[in-house]
C-alpha cells in the first residue's frame, strides 16, 4: 500500500481540513477545477492550443485533469519531470530545455523509444542539433525537435535571427530529426505589475518574432508549431497572433506574485488561489506575535513573503523565523491565536514551493477529500 503521510487517515472526514498535520501542501480542488476550466474556455475562445507547463505541478493527476479539459500535451521543464509525465499516460510531452550532456541525451533517447503519443525537445546551438541527430540515427527513431529562440532572460535560445535561421535550416536537413517548430518564452515579462507596460513589452517581443517567421516561411520553411507566452501574458500574447499554443503554467494555482501582477487594471485576479501551505501555532509566549511551524522549507524564498488567507486574525501578516518556524505578527489589539490553531499561507511562489513537499492534500470545502503525491518532486 503507498504511503500518503501522516493525514492519510483524516481522508473523507467532515471538518479534516481543520485537523491536518502541519505544515501541508493544500490545494483546494474546486478552485483549481475552475482555473483549469477557465484557461481551457480562454484558448478555445482566442484559437489557441493549449500545452501547460508540468514544472509547476509535478503531478501527472493535475496533468490528465489539463488534457481532459483539451490541453493537447504538457511542457515540462526537465528530462524527469517529462519521464514522470510519460510514464503516466500523458500526450504530448515537450522538453522546454536543451538535454546537451551525454547522459541527458541517452535518457532522452530511452524515452522517445517507448510507446507514447509524441515527445519533443528545444535545441538552441547546432552542436546540440548534431548530437541529437546522430544519436536519434543509432537509436533509429527519429525525434521531434523546436528551435528555441531567446526572448527576454537569455537563459537559453538562438541569440539572434540568423542564428535561429542557421538553426532552422539544420534541423530541418537533419536526417533522423523531425523539425516541428519554434519555441520562444518571454519569462521576464510575466510579473511586470502594470499591466500596460506587460502589454506593451510582450506584444513588441511578438512582433520581432512574427517577423522572424514570415522570413522564414517566405524561404520555405514551414514552421507548425510557434509555443511559449505565460500566465503573466496568456490573454495578452493572442493578440499578436504568433503563438499556435501557449505554455502556461501558474494559473492552475497562483500565489502572491502572480497575484499582485495580474489584478492590474481589474477587480480581481482572473484565476483563484488554489494552493495553499497549512501551519499550526506552535508557541504563543512571545508579545507581539506567534511561531507557526513552517519555515524555510515550506516555502519558496525567491520572492515576497507567503500571505495569509484564513485563520489568523485579520491585519497577520508572516515573516521567516528560521528553517522549520514561521513568526506571524499581529496587528495591534487583535486576538492571539490559540495554541495549536491552524494557518493557512498564500504560497509566495508556488512552483519551488511545491518540491519542497511530498503530498498534495487536496481538499473540498472543509474535507480532505484524497492526498496526491508530488510525482515530479526533484526530478532533473
Amino acid at each position: 500500500m503507498t504511503f500518503l503521510g501522516p493525514n492519510a487517515p483524516l481522508i473523507g472526514k467532515p471538518g479534516s481540513r481543520a485537523e491536518l498535520d502541519t505544515p501541508a501542501l493544500l490545494i483546494d480542488l474546486d478552485a483549481m477545477e475552475r482555473n483549469i476550466a477557465a484557461m481551457a474556455a480562454h484558448a478555445r475562445a482566442v484559437g489557441v492550443a493549449l500545452r501547460p507547463h508540468a514544472k509547476t505541478h509535478k503531478s501527472a493527476r493535475i496533468a490528465e485533469m489539463q488534457v481532459a479539459a483539451g490541453a493537447l500535451g504538457i511542457c515540462c521543464a526537465t528530462l524527469g519531470e517529462a519521464e514522470v509525465m510519460a510514464a503516466g499516460g500523458i500526450p504530448g510531452v515537450h522538453i522546454t530545455s536543451p538535454q546537451v550532456t551525454p547522459p541527458k541525451i541517452a535518457r532522452l533517447m530511452a524515452l522517445n523509444a517507448k510507446p507514447h503519443r509524441g515527445v519533443s525537445v528545444v535545441v538552441d546551438h547546432p552542436d546540440n542539433l548534431l548530437a541529437l541527430d546522430h544519436a536519434a540515427q543509432e537509436a533509429r527513431k527519429p525525434l521531434d525537435v523546436l528551435v528555441d529562440f531567446s526572448a527576454g532572460h537569455a537563459r537559453t535560445g538562438a541569440a539572434t535571427e540568423e542564428d535561429l535561421a542557421a538553426l532552422v535550416r539544420a534541423a530541418v536537413k537533419a536526417e533522423a530529426l523531425n523539425f516541428r517548430g519554434i519555441q520562444s518564452y518571454s519569462g521576464n515579462l510575466q510579473h511586470i505589475p502594470i499591466r500596460a507596460e506587460r502589454r506593451a513589452k510582450a506584444l513588441a517581443q511578438l512582433e520581432r518574432l512574427g517577423g522572424m517567421l514570415a522570413r522564414l516561411r517566405d524561404a520555405g520553411m514551414d514552421v507548425p508549431i510557434v509555443t511559449g507566452a505565460g500566465t503573466g501574458t496568456f490573454d495578452l500574447d493572442p493578440e499578436a497572433r504568433v503563438f499556435t499554443e501557449l505554455q502556461v503554467g501558474s494559473y492552475v494555482f497562483m500565489d502572491v506574485d502572480y497575484l499582485r501582477a495580474i489584478k492590474d487594471g481589474r477587480n480581481a485576479p482572473p484565476f483563484e488561489t488554489a494552493l495553499f501551505v497549512a501551519t499550526s501555532i506552535v508557541s504563543v509566549n512571545a508579545p507581539g506575535y506567534v511561531t507557526t511551524d513552517a519555515g524555510l522549507k515550506c516555502f519558496a524564498t525567491d520572492g515576497p513573503a507567503p500571505e495569509i488567507a484564513a485563520g489568523a486574525p485579520l491585519g497577520s501578516r508572516y515573516e521567516f523565523f528560521g528553517d522549520e518556524h514561521g513568526k506571524l505578527i499581529l496587528a495591534g489589539g487583535a486576538p492571539r491565536p490559540a495554541l495549536g490553531a491552524c494557518i493557512e499561507c498564500v504560497t509566495p511562489h508556488c512552483d519551488p514551493t511545491v518540491n519542497l513537499h511530498d503530498f498534495y492534500h487536496v481538499v473540498r470545502g472543509d474535507t480532505l477529500l484524497d492526498i496526491w503525491p508530488v510525482d515530479a518532486r526533484g526530478k532533473r
